[in-house]
């Protein structure tokens, strides 16, 4: 199986100009002026919130591109070495205004979340499960009984795919958002993953594997307890596990299935997050703990333990590994001189994070989408942590997936599953 052809990696989520070419594009936007007093409220704002680069020649990676971190994909992996290119990023993280941050978005009703609110729009508080321009909900899919734990869209197909504790896979047709099957797995949903054409879905004790256009169905034992996390890099599949193990398998063409490659120790409790990033894997855990692995020998490189909880998600963009945790903070981790990752900005939050996603909007800016334990997502402008909105849910949303065309998907609580859109937004000048 290739898992490189053509498709795009799991932990990709970013396109958009880069090196010359977006710093030609910055030269042609405005820096806001109500920004640069620390004024500016707008969500969003159609200009820069942070200063224009210093003009001069980029640098190189000695084959005529501009030099980056990891590759030319936005959301990628850091890899050992310091990019001075970013030092400007490094040096704008959470910076909105002089350091002054965007106001709170308006607290949502819960009598109308309830759907008993007497006031109506004379209600002093909001009445719409979303806040913010330039993003706006489709639809909504109605059919699990509990949490939505995952979320994929394979390659090729044009159906998507749902994975809940209510021990079912539901199939989405992508046209007429009907659910078109159900899969009944017999065991609670951990983690749902799409590459290429393959789905594969954690499970107690074992993992599935679909192949959506052959459809062959595999199950890859191994794992003891829960699969709580999945991911791809490598040509290796990597499962992180309930006894902290992560477990990789390797598919042999020839035998047309997955042969157990390695066991990776070191977590001392749950596995609950995995991202690949250049040519590392990095796996978040129930021990507070991120571990750092070299995907070519497998071996741990770092330990890093700055974070007092879980380590719920974890999310690679530019030369930065992001991870988010109950302990209510968000981590920007970056390669010190030395090689190894160190934390050079905290985002702090009110509430318990529980996922992290990122996607560009319709300019190709970076969003990063973080889903809070108050039945909330907010959306933040990258790097400068500006709010975009905001996104509320009766229950926690616990899924969140990128789709074509500028579409988004969220699965809470509740089962449901919500499709939303970027939009063009009107023009405004400072």
């Amino acid at each position: 199986m290739d898992f490189d052809g053509g498709h795009k990696r799991v932990f990709s989520r970013l396109g958009g100009p880069s090196g010359a070419a977006a710093a030609a594009a910055d030269k042609n936007q405005r820096v806001c002026s109500f920004w640069k007093s620390g004024k500016c409220n707008r969500f969003p704002c159609p200009f820069l919130h942070r200063e224009l680069p210093a003009s001069g020649p980029a640098t190189t990676n000695g084959s005529g591109g501009a030099k980056r971190f990891a590759d030319d994909r936005g959301f990628s992996g850091p890899t050992s070495r310091r990019d001075p290119n970013f030092n400007s990023h490094n040096n704008s993280w959470g910076r909105v205004g002089g350091n002054k941050v965007v106001r709170k978005t308006e607290k949502l009703c819960n009598y109308f979340v309830q759907g008993s609110c007497d006031y109506g729009d004379k209600c002093r508080f909001l009445h719409s499960w979303s806040l913010g321009e330039g993003f706006s909900m489709l639809t909504q899919l109605e059919g699990h009984q509990k949490v939505v734990i995952g979320i994929a869209l394979p390659s090729g197909s044009d159906k998507l795919y749902t994975g809940s504790k209510d021990e079912t896979v539901r199939v989405w047709d992508c046209a007429s958002g009907q659910c078109v099957a159900v899969v009944n797995l017999g065991g609670e949903v951990g983690c749902i993953i799409s590459e290429g054409p393959w789905l594969f879905v954690g499970m107690p004790n074992f993992v599935k594997a679909w192949n959506t256009q052959t459809n062959a169905d595999l199950s890859l034992s191994g794992p003891v307890g829960q699969v709580y996390a999945l991911a791809i890099g490598n040509d290796l599949l990597f499962a992180g596990t309930q006894d902290g193990t992560i477990l990789a398998w390797k598919f042999n063409v020839a035998t047309n299935c997955f042969e157990p490659a390695a066991s990776l120790k070191g977590h001392t409790l749950a596995v609950v997050s995995l991202v690949v990033g250049g040519s590392r894997l990095y796996s978040g855990s129930m021990d507070h703990s991120i571990r750092v692995w070299s995907l070519e020998t497998l071996q741990c490189l770092q330990t890093l333990t700055e974070h007092t909880s879980v380590v719920m998600s974890l999310l690679c963009w530019e030369q930065f590994l992001l991870s988010c945790s109950l302990d209510q903070t968000i981590k920007v981790w970056m390669a010190a001189e030395s090689g190894n990752l160190e934390v050079t900005y905290t985002h702090n939050e009110e509430h318990g994070l529980l996922t992290l996603c990122g996607t560009p909007d319709l300019e190709g800016k970076p969003v990063l989408l973080c889903a809070c334990n108050d039945n909330s997502v907010r959306l933040y402008d990258l790097p400068s942590f500006s709010e975009r909105g905001k996104i509320f849910a009766k229950q926690e949303i616990r899924a969140i997936e990128v789709g074509p065309g500028g579409l988004f998907f969220t699965g809470d609580g509740t089962g449901q599953v919500r499709v939303w859109k970027w939009s063009v937004e009107s023009a405004t000048t400072s």
